[in-house]
């Protein structure tokens, strides 16, 4: 397995992974440091700023409520990349070993679960979410588990279509002969191998919770007034755009930066790794 460090170095000295990591880390710094750059309370209200445009006091003018939208901008990310950062990992780990272990085991076992992933994967997953979303409520403690739960479900296929390739091999069939135990043939044989697909596949992971958490803040079940996001901030201003396209157009502007950011990452450390993303999982 190829060093973090070294991975990154590589994938620095491509020109999309370049871009791509300083697009992330910049959003990253921003969601850090942000609470304390920002020029104004994110809550305060102007009744006689109310839809500014752009100038030397407000740079990103001024929404509906006369609040200033450079700082639920910068502001606007954080609930977004904290709550897709711990829940990608999450998919990609219980979705990645049940994978492994499908590929592994393979017989009745790995068709009975495969078809279930696949009526999962056949419903749209606004409609999945929404039902939990709706049922449970829309804090962090449950936007967190829905998003690994839901975006777990394909990476089982991608990690499956990995140990496949790998299971044939000599090293893993002399395990077999030796009588070693499925869990130790998957943490030293299987997942060293399919570790590079894994970590390919949570980069666009990543980038598809982000456009999904700022849907369902779109959507009014994702973060709650007045909380600033992105998503949020645009369904806000919706009716304003004709007026006011600032409102909405910055917000958009910095989720739509994020996103190319790690979509251009993701490809980048598929070149880098080796891996094909057009590879199709076996049925």
């Amino acid at each position: 397995m190829r060093g973090i460090l070294h991975t990154l170095k590589e994938v620095a000295g491509r020109p999309s992974g370049a871009i791509g990591l300083a697009l992330v880390l910049l959003h990253i710094v921003i969601a850090l440091c942000s609470p304390w750059v920002v020029p104004y309370d994110f809550k305060a209200i102007s009744a006689i700023d109310i839809l500014t445009p752009p100038d030397g006091k407000h740079w990103f003018g001024t929404d509906q409520m006369g609040r200033d939208v450079l700082t639920r901008t910068l502001l606007g990310g954080r609930e977004a990349i904290l709550v897709t950062a711990i829940a990608t990992p999450l998919a990609v780990f219980w979705g990645g070993l049940l994978g492994i272990y499908l590929g592994l085991a393979g017989g009745r076992r790995d068709d009975i679960i495969m078809r279930v992933v696949d009526a999962f994967l056949s419903l749209p997953w606004i409609l999945k979410m929404l039902l939990l979303i709706v049922t449970f409520g829309n804090g962090i403690h449950v936007l967190i588990p829905t998003l690994a739960f839901f975006y777990g479900i394909p990476v089982i296929r991608i990690a499956r279509a990995a140990a496949h390739t790998v299971v044939a091999r000599d090293y893993v069939l002399a395990a077999r002969a030796r009588g070693e135990k499925r869990i130790t043939i998957i943490r030293r044989e299987l997942l060293p191998n399919v570790l590079d697909a894994l970590m390919v596949e949570g980069a666009m992971r990543w980038s598809w919770m982000l456009l999904a958490f700022s849907s369902l803040s779109f959507l009014g079940f994702g973060v709650s007034p007045p909380t600033p996001d992105w998503g949020l901030m645009v369904a806000d201003s919706r009716t304003f755009l004709p007026l006011a396209p600032w409102a909405g157009l910055f917000p958009i502007v910095f989720l739509s930066s994020l996103i190319i950011g790690i979509n251009m990452l993701a490809d980048a450390l598929a070149k880098t790794l080796g891996v094909d993303r057009a590879q199709k999982a076996p049925i």
